[in-house]
């Protein structure tokens, strides 16, 4: 029997959850500490947006640095350990929801629409095509799409420069987490024929690095959404 490599993806969010929100508030992780963080934060600044969605917001984090900053911010994920940590550690618990990607056309018309959407390393299944087509129902007509993802280039590793399955261990955590997380490998041009398979138009990419490092430590791609042929996109909700 085939391994099912998205239900074995979300168990791993799920059992993981604990050990995760104390990597991420810890600090553990020197890419996040040193590039990849700062640059989601100075990306979406650039932006300027009024109403966010934090699209697979993890414990979020980035929803309370979003508030913080004075932004209207929502966050959305299909791990409910990690929802429950995420309404834990923010006063106005109400912003996250327990949500799939390919679920924000239909359950997510509660949301609302918003000029900008955000997936920080939240793209990891190989069939994307229905959540982000989802996620442009979400997007005001002048709707963004930015998104922080592991730069293919330094991501492949020693591997062949292929689409594939790969597997991450945490070994660098010892025994903390208690199941590997599989994700799905793209190359460049998978990303960006994806990506407009789906609906959105490349308007930059960005490829922050460490200091003192020659490869990029992730690729940021910031997406606007594309009107359906002979339709109007509504206004904001």
């Amino acid at each position: 029997m085939p391994v099912d490599k998205p239900r074995q993806l979300m168990r791993s969010w799920q059992a993981n959850a604990e050990a995760w929100t104390r990597v991420v508030r810890e600090q553990c992780l020197p890419s996040r500490r040193l590039v990849t963080d700062a640059a989601v934060l100075d990306a979406i600044a650039e932006c300027a947006p009024r109403r966010v969605l934090d699209v697979g917001c993890g414990e979020g984090w980035l929803c309370r640095a979003l508030a913080a900053s004075g932004i209207e911010v929502l966050g959305v994920d299909a791990s409910r350990p990690l929802i429950l940590q995420a309404r834990a550690a923010d006063p106005y618990a109400q912003r996250y929801h327990e949500l799939g990607y390919d679920q924000l056309a239909e359950a997510g018309q509660a949301l609302g629409k918003f000029d900008l959407l955000v997936c920080n390393f939240a793209l990891l299944e190989e069939d994307l095509l229905p959540s982000l087509k989802a996620m442009r129902s979400r997007a005001t007509d002048a709707g963004l799409l930015l998104i922080q993802t592991l730069h293919p280039w330094q991501a492949c590793a020693s591997q062949p420069y292929v689409d594939g399955w790969r597997v991450e261990s945490f070994s660098d955590f010892g025994n903390e987490f208690t199941q590997p997380m599989p994700w799905f490998f793209r190359t460049l041009q998978s990303w960006l024929a994806l990506l407009a398979e789906a609906g959105w138009q490349l308007q930059w990419l960005q490829e922050p690095k460490q200091p003192q490092q020659v490869q990029p430590a992730s690729m940021l791609l910031l997406l606007r959404a594309q009107a359906e042929p002979g339709s109007e996109q509504p206004g904001a909700g």
